[in-house]
C-alpha cells in the first residue's frame, strides 16, 4: 500500500517498506520496554464514534496497525478496550505472522492488561483461544481467570499496581524490550502521567465527529507540563494523515 511521504523527504513509500522493521527492540531501556502508542483521531480531537474507534480509521490506519504490530515483543490494551473492541488474536495472517519471525520475533506478540478491580472479559475472543498468551497485572486477592487462553496473573499490591512495575515485570521476566500501546484513552493517560512513551504513530482522520460525550486520545488528569513531540515522519493518503512522533525527555 502506498503512501505520500510530506515530512522527512517527499516522496511515494510503500508502507511495508517504511514499516517493515523499525527496531524498536534495539532502543529497549535497561529497565522497561521501548513503548509506542498507536492511535486514530478525527480532525476535531475524537477517539471513538458511538463508543468504538473502527469508524474513524480507513485502510491506511488499518495498514499502520497491522505492521506496527509486526514490530513488537507485546502489546499492552486497557481491559475495558478488549472488551469494546472485543480483541482476538493479535496477529492472524500468516504473512504477518512470517515477518515477526524474520525479525526473530515470536509469530505473535504477548499481550498484557492492568485491571485494578481484578475483573477480566473473559468472553472475548482473545481470552477464549487456547493459544494466546496474555499476562494480567491485578490486585492480590484477583483469583485464576477460568478460560482456554494462557493466562499469567501478576498479583500486586495496590502501591505497586503501577505502569511503571507492569513494564519492569514485562522487561525482566518476559524479556519484553519493545512494547506497543493501542489504548484505550485512560491506560495513555497513565502512561504519559508515568513518562512512559517513547513513540506517538497518529492517524488524523479526515472526519469530524462534533460534539458528544466521546473520549480523546487520552483521560485524566492534566500533566503538570505538556509533553514535547519531536516530528519523526508526516504521511498522506487518502486525505488522511499518519504521523509518527517522538516524545522529547528533559
Amino acid at each position: 500500500m502506498d503512501f505520500h511521504r510530506l515530512h522527512p523527504d517527499p516522496a511515494t513509500i510503500d508502507g511495508a517498506e517504511l514499516l517493515g522493521d523499525l527496531r524498536l527492540h534495539e532502543r529497549a531501556h535497561a529497565e522497561r520496554p521501548w513503548v509506542v502508542t498507536n492511535f486514530a483521531t478525527t480532525a476535531d480531537g475524537r477517539a471513538t464514534i458511538e463508543g468504538r474507534s473502527g469508524a474513524i480509521g480507513d485502510d491506511g490506519d488499518m495498514e499502520v496497525f497491522r505492521r506496527l504490530r509486526t514490530q513488537v515483543d507485546a502489546l499492552l490494551i486497557g481491559t475495558r478496550t478488549l472488551g469494546i473492541e472485543r480483541y482476538g488474536r493479535a496477529v492472524r495472517r500468516p504473512e504477518l505472522r512470517a515477518e515477526r519471525e524474520a525479525l526473530g520475533l515470536a509469530p505473535e506478540p504477548l499481550v498484557a492488561t492492568v485491571s485494578r478491580s481484578g475483573e477480566l472479559p473473559l468472553d472475548i475472543p482473545l481470552f477464549q483461544e487456547p493459544g494466546a498468551d496474555v499476562v494480567v497485572f491485578a490486585p492480590s486477592e484477583t483469583p485464576e481467570p477460568d478460560c482456554p487462553a494462557c493466562v499469567t496473573l501478576v498479583r500486586l499490591d495496590p502501591a505497586e499496581l503501577t505502569l511503571t512495575s507492569a513494564l519492569r515485570h514485562l522487561r525482566a521476566e518476559r524479556h519484553v524490550r519493545s512494547l506497543l500501546c493501542e489504548g484505550g484513552p485512560t491506560l495513555m493517560g497513565a502512561l504519559l502521567h508515568e513518562g512512559l512513551v517513547d513513540e506517538l504513530f497518529l492517524t488524523l482522520a479526515p472526519q469530524l465527529a462534533g460534539g458528544g460525550t466521546g473520549p480523546t486520545m487520552s483521560s485524566g488528569p492534566a500533566l503538570a507540563a505538556p509533553a514535547g513531540l519531536e516530528l519523526v515522519w508526516a504521511l498522506e493518503r487518502g486525505g488522511s494523515l499518519y504521523l509518527r512522533y517522538a516524545v522529547r525527555r528533559g
